[in-house]
């Protein structure tokens, strides 16, 4: 199961997150409104981490610039992107360079937003619907996604906290079948915004992985 831990900003931070060793990819967000924005390049990223950008309504331009100071092997995009967007980006990026697509859900209906970006983008992240493009903190129904017959493999997210990891063994067999492959934590690991706690991400991943 792929760990992505997102919200990243503080260098220390990053490096203890990064030297648990259990996490596959680390995010950084660019998206001002944010609370865990990032305006600067760390003193430290990510070694072991795979590096994600987060972008909402960024241009094609702006993307890149960031790949190049971060070196990011993910891009995620979190906002009205379409596959068209999607589609060209990969011209403007690294040879390599993944591509993950933010879809909103509140119901069954919702995955039908996949069809589009199929063959485009290489994972879905599935996030609970809210207004605005910041997360919620609040868990969709997951029961949801045993409706997906999609090919492209995706990850959730959204108010996933400490006390979930049983539930997501449970889910990781439940959803082995339609193409789940992880989960994205953020909020509920922190002790303030951009700044999570080790302890918990090791206790957690512990029993996870």
């Amino acid at each position: 199961m792929i760990i992505k831990v997102c919200g990243m900003r503080e260098p220390e931070n990053i490096r203890q997150v990064d030297e648990l060793g259990k996490v596959d990819w680390m995010g950084f967000i660019f998206y001002p409104p944010s609370s865990r924005h990032v305006s600067e390049v760390p003193d430290y990223l990510p070694k072991h981490s795979k590096r994600v950008g987060v972008f909402v309504n960024a241009t094609h331009e702006e993307i890149q610039r960031r790949q190049e100071a971060f070196g990011f092997d993910i891009i995620q995009l979190h906002g009205n992107e379409s596959p068209d967007f999607c589609k060209e980006l990969h011209h403007h990026l690294k040879a390599g360079t993944q591509l993950i697509k933010m879809i909103a859900i509140t119901s069954p209906e919702d995955l039908e937003k996949t069809h589009p970006y199929e063959g485009i983008v290489d994972y879905f992240l599935f996030e609970t619907k809210c207004s605005g493009y910041g997360g919620s903190g609040q868990q969709f129904d997951w029961n949801i996604l045993q409706h997906y017959t999609g090919k492209t493999p995706f990850l959730i997210t959204g108010g996933i906290g400490p006390e979930d990891a049983e539930r997501i063994k449970t889910v990781n067999c439940q959803l082995s079948t339609v193409n789940f492959i992880g989960i994205d934590l953020n909020s509920r690991f922190e002790t303030v915004p951009a700044l999570k706690n080790p302890t918990l991400l090791h206790d957690f991943l512990e029993i996870v992985k």
